[in-house]
């Protein structure tokens, strides 16, 4: 569990932070923000030139003179918050409108001699003027009355080039910003410039009013702090640098925007920019503003952006790394972290510095890098995908043992040191030990040999081998092999940790631990969302982070044990995150190792395909402690009709269908908020809504009801103050007294009329007896006819089911999209021709190929055209095939081919003419220009393959090689 302690904030540098962007692709209705602000509850808006636009955290609304309330002007200029809470838009034609707390606009269209300019600027004073900063004019105000003032400026002063800047200052001065300096209005309400005395240089200048009080001049490139009723310089930034907004966070941090270079902040770690691959596009940097929540927005040219501070901080390329695409991490004795990447070996200093490790002379070639471990001695032992294993020691000399590549073929997945300083190395032909710099395979009865072992550790003094085909533990006197597979149906083992005196094994079938001789499972049944995970690692505060392809999971190892001893039947809480957190892709690595771990300082990181992650738990702490989203009421409908349900109790019509929509105001990953509903007058127990932000209700008893709403964030605490919605039901117009009175006369009516007509009735009964006699022998003989119509029609129906059971039995064969032959059908003919090539000793070649690039197909031509590539391969395969050999779809893009008969002389020209006719074809799937190809595996069997599935195995890792060599080959191994 978390520890409850305060955790103070800490300044994270601006690389940590993420950036969410908005344009008009996500809604908005223009790409420039000329002012954003936030009302006080909770809501932001937007100043554009196509409307003033409303941010709920899900979605853009839109005001303009097309919206009903509309606005006088589509062309918004600026926006205010007034001391009241209520927000001022200023349009293009110097109106001004009013919005409430209520949800009322009130419209105020400019009257002489105020200018019909665009409005650039207003603040508001504690008189209740509203000051207005006319673009080329000058300054006006509005009084509290609602009556415009505007007073030209002097003749000797121009202020044709106003630039947007205007604000109040704690004394009441109105401050001015132009190209031409800073002006200010006097006691005499006269516009004039800065006194001299200032010392300002002559360049464009405008104020800002910090949220603390404190008056900023901003003027060219340069910042200045008033003080005591001067200015005095506080920064002055790059002279190329031109200066067009300002915002002085909650944190005391300066925030600078520019006219071309980007988003700047001046704090602890001095004048700081946005990393490569963050900067914001370039243009006018136009407004800034930071919400309740800490995040900083900003409006440019371009769009809405957003910068928040995120849970993972992550690495890549841009920051030093050799490769993005991340596969092992290890923290050696002095504290520095060593990653290895598909391009190489990284490690990055005490210092933050990250510099690549010289293999050259290894290969010339780029080392990927699998797996990682260090030794007693300090020495960092690096197992490679086609190289063998190097060591590293202390000064950075390498060793290097290419015998591990000829013993095994590669692909060293996993690396051990035990306490005697022997190396054991896991590869996809079994395990290897290197003893005294002398590379062997362990001659102990029980080890896999021709299998890939994935994962290495060590638990209780005793060696614990994790392969494809489970988990064994190396005992002094014998290798004991663990039987997941009967608790969960777990294969492949990705990751091994020990943990006090419990192992825990992450697996295909989510997460199993052994302590005392007993396994207990804990996988998708139990509540854990994925069902691979790559690699558990507890930190210190009680947490469990488990890696997966789908982003990283976190929960809490009570819990873990608790559903491991079968305490409980559910994790009770398990947070996914991904990409949104900060992460850099939420793909983690598996199949190498460490894939994960928790360094010295007790931070957790992560490889990825995108780069190298990492998170402090003790910022997810303060995340935690962030409150609750402000729960709110958007729309309110009544038989699909809009209501204004603020200001008097809802009235609804008896038997309505009422729909009520609400969010929670939260901008930190709002799309993750949960809700919970409760209709005071019908339920006293709240109703858990999950993420779903509506609720409706047919039909409601008459009666008085309130309709309450909270929100929370995941893991954290439900909102203490709920939304809430009054209304009252009235009723029908049959739940009136005077219309149940009514109905007791009709009813009693009713009863004497029935008494009268039973009599009747009596009376006929008998004479209808007589008929139905009559009738009953006519329909036996009506029936018996129907059975024998019956009986031939079931003769009918039978053949048809016999003809429908074919079809079924076609359809199991065979592969819907490509009409080839499906995986089922693959896998019985690979297993009949081994076993005849084994009896015969005739050639038998298989080829596994893959379309390359498939991925981008689908995403570039959409999924219909991805499809139809497959049925023209598929096509192809078919027409290029002899008569004996048979082509399979295996799933997705990979096919595969069964030459029997055939020497791998024959299968490679086979492929070599596939290729040539994949080459000649420009239009795949009805795409001009489209051009595909495939990488391919080819194996001929061999006296050595024990089983069908060691040629497929072989195949399979040809085809890897050919994906590693550049795709578009083929390997024959």
């Amino acid at each position: 569990m978390l520890d409850p302690t305060p955790v103070a904030p800490t300044i994270r540098p601006m690389r940590d932070y993420a950036i969410d962007i908005w344009t008009t692709r996500e809604g908005l209705p223009h790409n420039s923000l000329r002012k954003i602000v936030q009302t006080p509850d909770g809501l932001i808006w937007l100043a554009t030139w196509e409307g003033l636009v409303r941010y709920n955290g899900q979605e853009f609304t839109t005001f303009d003179r097309g919206s009903t309330p509309g606005l006088l002007d589509n062309a918004v200029g600026t926006l205010h918050v007034d001391r009241q809470g209520a927000l001022w838009v200023g349009d293009s034609r110097g109106n001004l409108s009013r919005y409430d707390s209520k949800g009322h606009w009130q419209h105020f269209e400019r009257e002489l001699p105020a200018p019909g300019v665009l409005i650039q600027g207003i603040a508001s004073d504690q008189n209740g003027r509203l000051w207005l900063q006319y673009e080329g004019k000058g300054l006006g105000h509005l009084d509290p009355g609602g009556r415009f003032n505007f007073t030209p400026p002097p003749d000797d002063l121009s202020v044709l080039l106003t630039y947007p800047g205007l604000v109040v200052d704690s004394l009441g001065q109105v401050w001015l910003g132009t190209m031409d300096g800073v002006l200010m209005r006097d006691s005499r309400g006269q516009l004039r410039r800065a006194p001299a005395s200032f010392g300002l240089p002559a360049a464009p200048a405008w104020p800002y009013l910090a949220p603390d009080g404190v008056l900023w001049l901003v003027v060219g490139n340069r910042i200045y702090r008033m003080r005591d009723g001067r200015p005095q310089l506080h920064y002055s930034v790059d002279e190329q640098t031109f200066l067009t907004t300002m915002l002085v966070d909650s944190k005391g941090l300066i925030w600078l925007g520019t006219e071309s270079d980007g988003l700047m902040r001046l704090g602890p770690h001095g004048l700081e920019r946005l990393p490569e691959g963050k900067q914001l596009p370039g243009g006018r940097i136009l407004s800034m503003f930071e919400d309740n929540e800490g995040s900083i927005w900003v409006g440019a040219n371009g769009g809405l952006f957003r910068l928040r501070e995120t849970l993972f901080t992550s690495y890549g390329t841009s920051d030093g790394l050799s490769g993005n695409y991340a596969r092992s991490v290890l923290e050696d004795q002095r504290g520095r972290i060593w990653v290895g990447t598909a391009q190489g070996l990284d490690r990055m200093e005490t210092d933050g510095r990250i510099g690549k490790i010289d293999l050259s002379a290894v290969t010339d070639n780029a080392v990927s890098v699998l797996s990682l471990a260090q030794g007693p001695d300090g020495a960092v032992w690096a197992g490679t995908f086609s190289d063998g294993v190097i060591r590293i020691d202390g000064d950075d000399r390498l060793t290097h043992y290419p015998q591990v590549q000829q013993l095994s073929s590669g692909n060293v997945r996993a690396i051990e040191v035990d306490a005697d300083n022997q190396v054991w190395v896991g590869t996809q032909g079994g395990l290897l030990r290197i003893s005294n710099g002398v590379v062997d395979r362990p001659q102990i009865h029980g080890l896999p040999k021709q299998e890939l072992v994935i994962a290495l550790g060590q638990h209780q003094g005793n060696l614990w081998v994790g392969s494809t085909e489970g988990v064994r533990v190396v005992l002094p006197d014998r290798v004991q092999r663990l039987e997941l597979n009967q608790l969960g149906g777990a294969r492949t083992v990705f990751g091994l940790q020990s943990v006090g005196n419990a192992m825990w094994i992450s697996t295909d079938r989510g997460l199993y631990r052994y302590r005392d001789g007993q396994l207990g499972h804990v996988g998708l049944e139990q509540g854990l969302p994925v069902d691979a995970v790559f690699q558990l690692v507890p930190d210190r505060l009680g947490n469990a982070w488990l890696s997966s392809n789908r982003g990283v999971l976190r929960t809490d190892m009570v819990s873990l044990n608790d559903v491991a001893d079968g305490r409980r039947d559910l994790l009770e809480t398990v947070e996914r995150y991904s990409e949104i957190d900060g992460m850099s892709n939420s793909q983690a690595n598996g199949s190498s190792g460490p894939g994960a771990m928790l360094d010295r300082h007790g931070r957790y990181w992560v490889v990825t395909a995108g780069g190298l992650s990492v998170v402090d738990p003790q910022h997810l702490r303060q995340l935690r402690e962030r409150p609750a989203p402000r729960p709110m009421l958007e729309q309110v409908r009544v038989n699909g009709q809009l209501q204004d349900w603020r200001n008097n109790p809802l009235s609804v019509p008896g038997g309505a269908r009422l729909s009520i929509s609400y969010v929670g105001l939260s901008y930190l990953i709002s799309d993750r908020i949960r809700y919970r509903t409760r209709l005071v007058g019908l339920d006293e127990e709240w109703i858990e809504r999950g993420r779903q932000r509506s609720v409706e209700y047919i039909g409601l008893p008459p009666g008085e009801y309130t309709l309450q709403v909270a929100s929370m964030h995941p893991g954290g605490r439900w909102s203490l103050q709920a939304a809430e919605l009054h209304f009252r039901v009235a009723p029908l117009w049959w739940q009136n007294a005077w219309v149940w009175m009514v109905a007791v006369f009709a009813l009693l009516l009713l009863w004497a009329c029935l008494y009268r007509y039973g009599v009747y009735r009596y009376k006929a009964h008998n004479q209808r007896l007589a008929r139905l006699v009559d009738q009953r022998t006519y329909d036996l003989q009506l029936q018996a006819e129907s059975l024998l119509a019956a009986n031939q029609e079931k003769t009918r129906l039978l053949e048809r089911l016999r003809e429908q059971s074919e079809a079924f039995e076609r359809q199991a064969r065979e592969d819907p999209l490509t009409g080839l032959p499906n995986r089922r059908v693959f896998d019985e003919a690979l297993t009949r021709e081994f076993s005849r090539h084994q009896r015969s000793g005739h050639p038998l070649c298989l080829v596994v190929l893959d379309i390359d690039h498939f991925k981008t197909v689908n995403d570039r031509f959409s999924h219909s055209v991805g499809d139809q590539v497959l049925k023209d391969v598929g096509q192809l395969l078919l027409d290029a095939c002899r008569e004996g050999d048979l082509p399979a779809r295996l799933g997705g893009e990979e096919f595969a081919l069964l030459l029997g008969d055939t020497t791998a002389d024959e299968a490679e020209q086979l492929c070599s003419r596939l290729q040539g006719l994949f080459h000649q074809r420009h239009d795949w799937g009805g795409v001009q220009g489209l051009t595909v190809t495939f990488s391919a595996g080819l194996v001929q069997a061999r006296s050595d393959d024990r089983q069908a599935t060691d040629l497929y195995q072989r195949a399979d890792h040809a085809l890897y090689r050919a994906k590693s060599s550049g795709r578009d080959v083929t390997c024959v191994e």
